[in-house]
């Protein structure tokens, strides 16, 4: 079983958009049996919110239900049980590395290169779903290659 958690702030945006798109990616190639995937919040902000309209527009865009999506906070058990986690900017991976034991470190990594911009503050899930989009199919080759 390969386990991958996604993390923003407040679990509302960014992560849930990757979780969902990612679930459809693996769907896709017929290997959802062989995931777990999910995502988290560095902060408890939005706890027990479901996601942010924009990106329930976007999943329902792709034909992914938010339902039963809520925010969670990521917990030491977290870092434990998910082989990847994968945050959407720098200042998640800061969060991240400062909430967990250096143990776990090696799996925490950022979706690409650059931050993902909130969409809670700039408005433009277009724009998230793109990068996302690739963030997306670079760590679908990592997986591959590491995993399967």
């Amino acid at each position: 079983m390969i386990k991958v958690v996604f993390v923003c702030l407040g679990n509302i945006c960014r992560s849930p958009m990757a979780e969902g798109m990612f679930k459809r990616m693996i769907e896709e190639k017929g290997l959802s049996r062989q995931f777990i995937i999910e995502s988290r919040a560095t902060s408890s902000y939005e706890i027990g919110n479901p996601p942010h309209h924009g990106t329930e527009r976007i999943l329902r865009r792709i034909g992914v239900s938010t339902k039963g999506m809520y925010s969670k906070k990521i917990t030491q058990g977290d870092f434990e049980f998910f082989d990847y986690i994968v945050a959407m900017d720098s200042s998640n991976v800061r969060n991240l590395m400062a909430m967990s034991n250096s143990k776990y470190h090696s799996k925490i990594q950022k979706i690409l290169d650059i931050d993902v911009p909130d969409p809670y503050y700039t408005l433009d899930f277009d724009e998230t779903f793109e990068l996302l989009s690739k963030g997306l199919n670079q760590l679908w080759k990592k997986v591959k290659e590491e995993k399967l």
